[in-house]
């Protein structure tokens, strides 16, 4: 026998974008052992007609306190993502004092739309206080997938500073606590440093968050244990203290490899082609920074309980925290109305217009009649504003409805443009975050089917490289995202004529009866082996992979 496991009979893509070929694949240890045709394995898995290629990396995901209650990182390992980052934007978990840890708790409610509920019940935290104790916990506990993680910028300042850090600059001495915070969780295997300056990151009683209330200067501190320990990725969301110039001089300060999201289009503005010019030209001048694009357009199903689409606006920004009684008796307000309809209309703050012909009704317990219609028809029918309507139909549903809101990445053309390119990395997947709201971990599935099959932006083998043999190179994934003899056997089997996401589902299955809307059905994928596990064979969760918990913590 050649292997443990062999899978037979599929057409192997590599991940090193290199052309397709006829090949099977053994697998013996959790290794690749061989590759060639005519292998024969104790056990084998039919791949015939469809594709084997690499798992796939998921660069983006807020998973830090789901892997504790669902080690199989759903519906990620449904879609052949077998490695992802965690910690993204800043906010990882660890490290986290006790006394801090609600504060923690009700910043990623806001800004990540993690019901506290869920985060109080259902992550072990009197495991872990330190970022080296939170990957032990995880270790300890076993994950299905591969899991690395950042160390957050506000969860460092939450620990360094406590409420402060909500409110002030840091102190030489605070700058130097942090930097040490940074150095024992780069020593200890963290995926690199993440930070946000974002507008639309504003978490307890609407403030911004901790990270953004640091200077340049501090992030500079904080960057250089990575600077000094010659590892890890920077990753960042440029926005008023960071611009895209200074993110191309932090790159060269640090030396590490920088990625920042998003790089998304708008209808209309030529935005993402600038962007792209700039950054290829930096990078002829060496300058290492990726941008993030995404092949998904940026759809929330939001509700007016917690309304992070709008949560950047003043006017929404101000009734962060307050109970849904308190809500609804701001909503109305006729006073208030008038002033946040100005405010909405891109009345001052650098906004743009809220974008009102993208919203329609997508769940409504009092008026199902109403789910799907736009919400401008809505008000010309009814001769009021789109913003009465959305807080009227809210009202009578006591801010339970769900409304679909493009945000962004509305452009298809400018999608297929972006998305093969150089120096352009696949994320914001934002994979266990905002649960309730969208479902962007199936990004994989997606790409293949709808953007590649049917949209041919491009070839299978540079999709599958952008999924696989890319991001493990940026991020230093040197045993992983290619099919060669003596990696790590993280391998997916996926049929690249019905390869779909499928559709998207909600449901009350996290702690603390914890909803989120999934994409548990995808279509055309059909094997995922971890570390040599199968974790999901013929389409089905596997036995053996929901007993062993295969994957490894990626400690840098």
């Amino acid at each position: 026998m050649d292997g443990e496991i062999v899978i037979r009979g599929g057409t192997l893509i590599d991940g090193t974008g290199s052309p397709r070929q006829r090949a099977d694949v053994a697998v013996t240890d959790g290794a690749i052992v061989a590759v060639g045709e005519g292998l024969r394995g104790t056990r084998e898995l039919d791949a015939s007609g469809q594709v084997v290629s690499p798992g796939f990396i998921d660069i983006h995901t807020h998973y830090d306190a789901q892997v504790f209650w669902d080690p199989w990182l759903t519906p990620s390992s449904f879609h052949g993502v077998t490695s992802v980052i965690a910690g993204n934007c800043g906010f990882s978990i660890a490290p986290v004092k006790s006394e801090d840890v609600a504060l923690l708790a009700r910043t990623l409610q806001h800004v990540e739309d993690m019901s506290f509920d869920t985060l109080s019940v259902g992550v072990p935290w009197d495991e872990f206080e330190s970022f080296p104790q939170y990957l032990d916990a995880v270790d300890r506990r076993g994950t299905a997938l591969n899991f690395g993680c950042y160390v957050g910028h506000t969860a460092v300042r939450l620990f360094v500073m406590g409420e402060e850090s909500y409110e002030r600059a840091a102190t030489d001495q605070e700058i130097r606590r942090m930097q040490a915070v940074v150095a024992e969780a780069m020593d200890a295997g963290a995926a690199g440093f993440a930070t946000s300056a974002s507008p639309t990151h504003n978490g307890e009683g609407g403030r911004p968050v901790p990270s953004r209330v640091g200077d340049l200067d501090e992030l500079r501190a904080l960057l250089a244990p990575l600077r000094h320990a010659a590892k890890g990725v920077v990753a960042l969301l440029p926005a008023d203290v960071i611009s895209h110039r200074q993110v191309s001089e932090l790159q060269q300060e640090v030396g590490r490899p920088v990625t920042w999201t998003a790089l998304l289009t708008v209808k209309g503005y030529p935005y993402h082609e600038n962007v792209v010019h700039r950054n290829d030209e930096a990078r002829a001048r060496g300058v290492e920074v990726w941008p993030q694009v995404s092949c998904r357009p940026l759809v929330f199903q939001m509700n007016l309980a917690e309304p992070f689409t709008l949560n950047s606006r003043p006017s929404f920004s101000r009734l962060m925290g307050l109970s849904a009684d308190d809500r609804m008796a701001v909503y109305r307000d006729p006073a208030w109305r008038a002033s946040t309809w100005d405010d909405l209309a891109g009345g001052g703050g650098g906004f743009l217009p809220f974008n009102w012909p993208s919203m329609s009704v997508a769940e409504s317990g009092s008026r199902p009649d109403l789910v799907g219609r736009p919400v401008v028809e809505l008000a010309t029918e009814r001769g009021c504003t789109p913003l009465d309507v959305i807080l009227d139909i809210s009202l009578d549903d006591h801010l339970d409805t769900r409304f679909w809101s493009v945000l962004a990445n509305d452009d298809a053309e400018g999608i297929a443009w972006l998305l093969p390119r150089d120096n352009v990395l696949l994320g914001l997947a934002d994979s266990g975050a905002h649960v309730s709201q969208l479902c962007d971990a199936c990004f994989a599935t997606d790409l293949l089917g709808t953007w590649v099959r049917d949209r041919h932006v491009m070839p299978l083998e540079r999709a599958v490289h952008k999924l696989t043999g890319e991001p493990a190179t940026v991020y230093g994934l040197a045993d992983r995202g290619t099919v060669e003899v003596g990696k790590a056997a993280d391998l997916c089997v996926f049929d690249p004529d019905t390869v779909a996401p499928g559709p998207l589902r909600r449901l009350r299955d996290f702690p603390a009866d914890g909803e989120r809307l999934t994409a548990d059905a995808p279509v055309g994928m059909t094997h995922v082996l971890v570390n040599g596990v199968p974790i999901r064979v013929d389409g089905e969760p596997s036995p053996e992979g929901l007993d062993a918990r295969p994957g490894t913590v990626l400690r840098g």
